[in-house]
């Protein structure tokens, strides 16, 4: 029996857990609530379309723009579960290594993400049906 290849992300650290909402300032206290203690500022980040808000190791993921893929996702499925993201120190390193290994990608090259990150996502075919973001972040 062949074993099967680890997971794309196997062995990185857990950055964070996207969750898509219609609206931050509506689901913020409840977040806060629960994780026991207050969110960042909320940041919009242009180029995904997005408001972003950390609370812990969620982030709330609110779209500023009906063609956005969150705004698509929330019509189709909507609030919840939206990503999982994984710390790598060199993105670029990463991609190329991914990419060599077969795994679909989403971002061939970083781009600009929330509190000045770069990150890259992988495609859910690749990843076991989750979409999965890489974040370049140290330790």
């Amino acid at each position: 029996m062949e074993t099967p290849s680890p997971h794309p992300t196997a062995g990185r650290r857990l950055h964070h857990v996207g969750v898509a909402v219609p609206s931050i300032r509506d689901v913020l206290p409840l977040y806060e609530r629960m994780a026991g203690t207050p969110g960042s500022p909320i940041e919009t980040v242009e180029s995904q379309k997005v408001r972003v808000c950390f609370v812990g190791l969620v982030e709330l993921l609110e779209p500023t723009d009906p063609s956005s893929t969150v705004a698509r996702f929330l019509d189709r499925r909507g609030p919840g579960l939206h990503h999982l993201a994984f710390a790598v120190d060199d993105l670029a390193e990463e991609l190329d290594r991914l990419a060599g290994e077969g795994v679909r990608l989403i971002d061939r090259v970083p781009r600009p993400g929330a509190f000045g990150h770069r990150v890259a996502f992988l495609h859910p075919e690749s990843t076991g049906r989750v979409l999965t973001e890489l974040v370049e972040a140290a330790g």
